[in-house]
């Protein structure tokens, strides 16, 4: 069994769901009524999209850095 370690960016869409996205990993992504719920979720997606590129002999790269900062900006223009 081997570790793996994912940058995971979550949102909250516009109908209160968060969406989970793994940019490493092209088309990994699910979404949880909850936040709990979505991490639940995107921690089984994870590993059913590393077990298939495994099986396709494909190498799986988690290279990307963590995030610093997000910050959400309010402008008067």
């Amino acid at each position: 069994m081997q570790n793996y370690r994912f940058q995971v960016i979550i949102e909250q869409d516009e109908d209160g769901f968060y969406v989970a996205d793994v940019p490493a990993l092209q088309g990994c992504h699910t979404q949880g009524r909850t936040f709990e719920e979505a991490i639940e979720n995107i921690r089984e997606v994870i590993a059913m999209c590393v077990e298939e590129m495994r099986e396709n002999g494909e190498e799986v790269r988690a290279g990307f850095p963590e995030v610093i900062a997000v910050k959400t900006l309010e402008i008067a223009i």
